[in-house]
Order: C-alpha cells, then sequence, then structure tokens
C-alpha cells in the first residue's frame, strides 16, 4: 500500500472531526495568553495549512494515540491523569494559539522523556515527572512539547525536507505515525515499537532541526511565565540533564538528550531569556508531590516503592506527608492494603482538605475488602469536593464491586453530565449503563467512546442498537436519533449505508 493511501487508510479509520462534536476531554490554546510576554511568534503562513490541515493533523494523532492505548502503555490511574492534564491545560491555556485542543497524558515507562504528537497530544512518561526536581522544571518539558504543537514543527519539518506539496507532505506525515505500526496488529509488538529507544518519541523520528528546538524553547519560555511558572524551570531541566540526570534514571535520560539535543548555548539562552521576562515565584503544588510519590507504584513495582520507602525510613527520612501518602500507596498496590490504611487515615485526619488522600483511603478500603467502609470515606469526599473527577470515579468502582450499579451508573452521570469524559471515562460509565440495566445509555456512551477514538462505524452501530430498544422514551430517541444524523454525516460516502458490527460484519 502506498503512503498516500496508508494515510488514507489511517485517517478514515481515525475519522472524528468537529462536525461530529466529540474529543477528548481537552482544552483549546486560546487567545487570553495574548496579554503576556512578547513570544516572537513566527508567521506560520499558508506552506503547512496547504499541505496538511489542522483536523488531517488532529485525525493522525489520535490514531497514533489509540495504538497507545490499545497497547496498554496510557496510564488510565484518574489521579495521574487529573494531573497531567490539569498541569498542560494550564500552559496550553496561555498559548500563543487558538487552532489546537490538547490532550497530555502519562505513558507508562521508566525512560526520561515527553514528545508531541501531530494534533494537540502530548505524551508524559512517567521516568520524566519522577527525574524533575520541581513543578516548574516539568511545566518547562510541557511548555516545550505544546509550542512544538502550536507551531506545528512536524508538519512545517516535512515541509522543509520534502520541498513538495499537499501529497508528498500528507504521506510523509502518514510514514512517521505509522512508522512503528505498519503491518502490526499485535499489541504488544507496537508496545515494544512505541517504547524502544528507536521510536519512542516522534520528535527523534523527524530529527527536529536546530531551529525549531529553539524556537519551542523561546515560545515555552513565555507560556510558563504567563502561566505562573518560574520561566527558568526549563533551562534549569535540560542543564540538569545535559552534567548530571537523576541517579538511578541516568541510563534512562539518554533518550531525553537525544530527542532533546542540548546544544552548546541553548542553556544559555533559555536562561537569559528567562531571566528578561523575569523570574515568577511558584512553589510546588501539594499535587505535584503526591502525584510524583504516587507514580513509583502506579507506573512501576510497587515492591521496589515499599524499599524506597522503607530505605528513607531507616535513614531518619520518610516523613514528609507526600512519602507518607507514598508509601500507602505502595502498600496498597504490593498487595497489603491493611497496613496502608492506618496511615491513610491519620493522613485524611490531619488533612481533610486534600482530595487524593480520600481516593487512596478509599482504594486502600476496597483492596482490603471493606466495602462499606470504602463507601463512606469517598461519598464524605464527594460531600467535601462535589464531582471530583478521581472521588466519583473510585466512588463508582466500589459501588460496582458492592453490585450497587444503579448508584454507580447515577454518580457517573451525574458528572459526566457536567464534565467532558476522557475515552477511557466514557467506556467505565458505558460499563455501569450496562450493569444497571440502563442499556439505552451503555450504547449511547460506548458510541461516545468509538467516536473520540475515531471509529465512526462501531459509533453508528452502536447507536442503531439503541435506537433498537422498546423502551426508550421520546426524549432519549430524539437524542439518539439526532446524534446518529450527525455521524451518518461524518461518514465516508461510501460507507453510510453499511453498518459495521463490533467484529468488523457489514450488514445493508
Amino acid at each position: 500500500m502506498s503512503l498516500l493511501k496508508s494515510l488514507s487508510a489511517f485517517l478514515a479509520a481515525a475519522a472524528v472531526s468537529a462536525s461530529v462534536g466529540v474529543g477528548f476531554a481537552a482544552g483549546a490554546a486560546g487567545s487570553e495568553g495574548s496579554s503576556g510576554p512578547d513570544q516572537d511568534l513566527p508567521d506560520l503562513g499558508s506552506p503547512a495549512n496547504a499541505a496538511v490541515s489542522i483536523d488531517d493533523e488532529y485525525r493522525a494523532g489520535l490514531g497514533f494515540v489509540n495504538e497507545l492505548r490499545t497497547a496498554g502503555v496510557i496510564l488510565t490511574d484518574p489521579e495521574v491523569a487529573q494531573y497531567a492534564q490539569e498541569i498542560g491545560l494550564s500552559l496550553s491555556s496561555h498559548a500563543e494559539e487558538g487552532q489546537h485542543q490538547f490532550y497530555y497524558f502519562v505513558i507508562r515507562d521508566p525512560v526520561v522523556n515527553a514528545f508531541a504528537v501531530p494534533g494537540g497530544f502530548v505524551a508524559i512518561q512517567s521516568g520524566l515527572i519522577l527525574a524533575t526536581r520541581n513543578e516548574n522544571e516539568l511545566a518547562g518539558v510541557l511548555a516545550h512539547e505544546t509550542a512544538h504543537v502550536t507551531q506545528r514543527h512536524i508538519v512545517r519539518q516535512l515541509i522543509d525536507q520534502s520541498h513538495a506539496g499537499l501529497l508528498t507532505t500528507a504521506a510523509m506525515l502518514a510514514a512517521i505515525l505509522l512508522g512503528s505500526t505498519a503491518g502490526r496488529g499485535n499489541p504488544g509488538a507496537m508496545e515494544g515499537a512505541v517504547l524502544g529507544a528507536e521510536s519512542a518519541a516522534i520528535q527523534h523520528q523527524i530529527n527536529y532541526t536546530r531551529s525549531s528546538e529553539f524556537e519551542a524553547d523561546r515560545i515555552g519560555i513565555g507560556t510558563m511565565a504567563s502561566a505562573g511558572y518560574d520561566p527558568l524551570g526549563m533551562a534549569s531541566f535540560f542543564d540538569y540533564m545535559s552534567h548530571e540526570g537523576p541517579e538511578p534514571s541516568r541510563v534512562n535520560a539518554v533518550q531525553f538528550l537525544i530527542d532533546h539535543p542540548i546544544f552548546s548555548d541553548r542553556v544559555a539562552e533559555a536562561q537569559n531569556r528567562a531571566n528578561q521576562i523575569g523570574r515568577v515565584h511558584h512553589e510546588d503544588s501539594l499535587s505535584y508531590l503526591l502525584i510524583k510519590e504516587r507514580l513509583r507504584s502506579v507506573a512501576a513495582d510497587p515492591k521496589a516503592a515499599l524499599q524506597y520507602y522503607n530505605n528513607m525510613l531507616k535513614n531518619g527520612g520518610g516523613k514528609t506527608i507526600q512519602e507518607r501518602y507514598g508509601k500507602a500507596v505502595a502498600q496498597t498496590y504490593g498487595r497489603n492494603p491493611a497496613a496502608a490504611i492506618p496511615e491513610l487515615q491519620e493522613l485524611v485526619h490531619e488533612y481533610p482538605r486534600v482530595t487524593q488522600f480520600y481516593g487512596a483511603l478509599g482504594q486502600a478500603y476496597l483492596e482490603n475488602n471493606q466495602l462499606k467502609e470504602s463507601e463512606a470515606v469517598l461519598e464524605r469526599a464527594m460531600s467535601l469536593f462535589p464531582r471530583n473527577v478521581p472521588t466519583t470515579i473510585r466512588l463508582a468502582e466500589t459501588l460496582m464491586h458492592a453490585g450497587d450499579n444503579r448508584r454507580a451508573h447515577l454518580a457517573l452521570l451525574d458528572l459526566f453530565n457536567n464534565v467532558e469524559p476522557t475515552p477511557d471515562q466514557a467506556r467505565l460509565i458505558a460499563k455501569a449503563a450496562n450493569a444497571a440495566g440502563d442499556y439505552a445509555d451503555s450504547f449511547s456512551y460506548m458510541a461516545e467512546f468509538y467516536l473520540m477514538t475515531g471509529d465512526l462505524m462501531k459509533a453508528y452501530n452502536q447507536l442503531q442498537l439503541a435506537l433498537g430498544l422498546q423502551d426508550l422514551d421520546p426524549i432519549q430517541r430524539a437524542r439518539l436519533s439526532a446524534r446518529l444524523e450527525e455521524v451518518r454525516a461524518a461518514l465516508p460516502k461510501n460507507r453510510k449505508n453499511t453498518v459495521a458490527d463490533d467484529n468488523g460484519n457489514g450488514r445493508h
């Protein structure tokens, strides 16, 4: 199959556009940040837009992210996912660009790296978060990756390399995104390819130029300052990686230096620009401190994490709020939740306004088969923090384990009627609705899941199944019918009259 045909097939499989009105829980980089420091934005002009549209970039990037999801490497832990999106959107909302929507997510991988995917997707490898020494450094890397997206460096680089028009550039974009997956239907093979040293980072595959790296630094530093982070954080982390690097992660830091080459004058220029803009005082958020410790167990080996905390205690440490939390999480994931419960109870008592402690305690109770206790502590958290996403998901999980699927469904329904779900969250509420016997809602949310992941035919099929139910009320039927028509309009013309079931079989 030619590269052009590959791109066409790829975009068809991932074809979900604004006309269908779905997407990840993401935030647009709006123009509100225009009052921030001058970022010397280049005139993108027409070549990139003429070669590959923003919508095409999004569809291609969505397909790549779906491959990561299929491989099972995206962390769906609600606390981790929420923090990644929050810090990412705190930056992208101040970017000097309003075309992209952004989805930030964490990959389970000890390698110190992050990479941008066309269309507004930014992947953060868990090793990177653990390697950062403060939140400003993490924000610096994410601001740099966000700038790669807003400046459309992938498409611009392809245009520079190919000196060609629409077809060649589009085909090259397809080659980059499909390179490690073409001809492979095995998620395990995909995982190895994506996380291997040769293909983990999109940036390395396209060999960003020196000018692109400097431009991403310059724009990212301005974005950081506008968002309230110390703009020196970017230079600080790059300098740290090039001279020291975290132990024992020094080996894992090599890939970061390959994908983010530290030119001799790069750190100095970043430092000078940060000083010109002016230092911003930003203290680490408690969420950053807690999520960093949580990742030691969620993204790696909880037994190794527990040994890490025990060694700290032996050396007189391990007593900070985040270390106490991290050890309890390690005990829970290390299949000893009973040991975690007393510490988490104390943390909830000492810090009654920290949502993460309630979620961790509810999870520990659940793992210890104390369903009533789990429900009680999470219900209390819900009264204190209404519609908090991780807390609501934890409560729904407990209720479903207890067999109270109707309440789980209602809790999730109340949340996602007010907060746009991610694909994994849409699938969760579909599961809860199905278990509760609300099949119309189950089909409807599975349709949304398929729309978010770019499979229009499966979404179409789910909506038809929902409309085939006999007990729909007029409002439900009208809503589902309207959604079906939206999907039908977005389908490729030659497939509008065909409905494919989940096994790929068509019927007319």
